[in-house]
């Protein structure tokens, strides 16, 4: 069996690297191709490109890279086609990989979307080329089947792999001492994004509220897991240009305030109280976690006009845990409303409510069971019927 994915970013990575384990479990004669990140990569697929080459988020962001990112596809069309896989499997990232199945399906290729875009939240108008190119959608979320189902567009709710990957109680203790965390301590995670240009609009604003929260609370620790090496870079220029402006204290730089680490989100999700989470997939981690969270979303600006001026959104609410819940559980601030003052005080609600908190994870517990439904797995099963590939066929 051959299949060509194409992932977008280091989350889309993980879901990739989780299908090609699963569905080699089941067709050992397995080959993978495409646009991959390390666990693709590490899983057996042959990469073309990089997944991070993917990263670009909103409209505004994407017409800057426009160029570079329609060459790669018309690339990737003339390489997937040539290849003759069984299917293609785009993992995320629809602004690149609908417009690739388009293509791909004219040519009489099987295509599968795994992550359904968020069309039930904005630009519904999307589903109709979804219905036309694509052969499978493959969701998330439970709710997202419902949307497709009232358009004619055959999709599974599969689960989430990191509902899956993530237990139930997450040990906090063993989470701690891996970190060097004492017990004792109130521990504050901030995950400012994994993309980029996200990290860049956040990053100022994430330091800032950290400075706030210092002055307010001086015994509280942090600590930034940081997707990749560059968006390290950026998030600790951001921050040592805060304190090294601070007139708060003696603090001088980032690594004196901000513990950055590589990597290990789910385990300083798992360490933490409460964590400042730019919104995506790890806003879903810190849910999993068990972690509480204040939740920011910050886009360039000539996309938020657009997004308002047209009442593109169809949602009263963007973050994961929020729709997951059916109700505004958690503080998310949009736009403007992404200040220190804001994003500060309601991590202190959050932290300071206990009634509230328990009450919480008690819904993250559910949500979670939910979710864990042996997401991999599943996703294989549903790729492997469409494509009527078993060991030996």
């Amino acid at each position: 069996m051959r299949v060509a994915l194409v992932a977008g970013e280091s989350s889309g990575d993980t879901l990739g690297a989780a299908l090609i384990e699963a569905l080699r479990q089941r067709v050992p004669q397995l080959e993978c191709v495409g646009v991959a990140g390390p666990k693709m990569q590490a899983a057996g697929c042959v990469p073309w490109a990089q997944a991070e080459e993917l990263a670009v988020m909103g409209l505004a962001e994407v017409l800057r890279h426009l160029p570079r990112l329609l060459s790669l596809r018309r690339l990737l069309v003339e390489r997937i086609v040539a290849a003759k896989p069984d299917v293609f499997i785009g993992i995320d990232a629809p602004e690149f990989n609908l417009g690739l199945a388009k293509q791909l399906h004219r040519r009489g290729l099987r295509t599968v979307q795994y992550v359904s875009p968020q069309v039930w939240a904005w630009r519904q108008s999307r589903v109709r080329q979804i219905a036309a190119n694509c052969d499978l959608v493959l969701c998330l979320l439970p709710f997202e089947t419902e949307f497709y189902a009232a358009h004619q567009v055959r999709a599974e709710f599969v689960g989430h792999p990191l509902a899956d990957q993530i237990p139930l109680q997450p040990d906090r203790a063993a989470a701690r001492a891996a970190l060097g965390i004492d017990a004792s301590a109130t521990l504050v995670a901030i995950l400012p994004g994994s993309r980029l240009g996200e990290v860049a609009r956040l990053g100022a604003d994430f330091a800032a509220t950290v400075a706030w929260l210092q002055r307010e609370r001086p015994q509280w620790r942090f600590v930034a897991p940081m997707a990749t090496p560059a968006v390290r870079k950026v998030f600790a220029s951001a921050c040592d240009a805060q304190f090294a402006a601070s007139r708060a204290g003696a603090v001088t730089g980032a690594a004196a305030t901000v513990q950055l680490l590589d990597g290990q989100a789910q385990r300083a999700l798992a360490a933490a109280d409460v964590a400042l989470v730019a919104s995506g997939t790890a806003t879903l981690e810190a849910l999993l976690s068990k972690c509480p969270m204040v939740v920011a979303y910050r886009l360039a600006a000539s996309t938020a006009f657009v997004l308002r001026r047209l009442g593109m959104v169809k949602v009263p609410y963007f973050s994961q845990p929020n729709l997951l819940l059916g109700e505004r559980r958690i503080p998310e601030f949009f736009q403007e409303q992404v200040t220190p003052a804001a994003l500060g005080g309601a991590l202190l609600r959050e932290y300071e409510d206990a009634p509230r908190r328990i009450e919480l994870l008690q819904r993250f517990i559910g949500v979670h069971q939910l979710l864990r439904r042996d997401g991999a797995a599943r996703a294989a099963e549903a790729v492997l019927q469409l494509t009527n590939k078993r060991a030996g066929t």
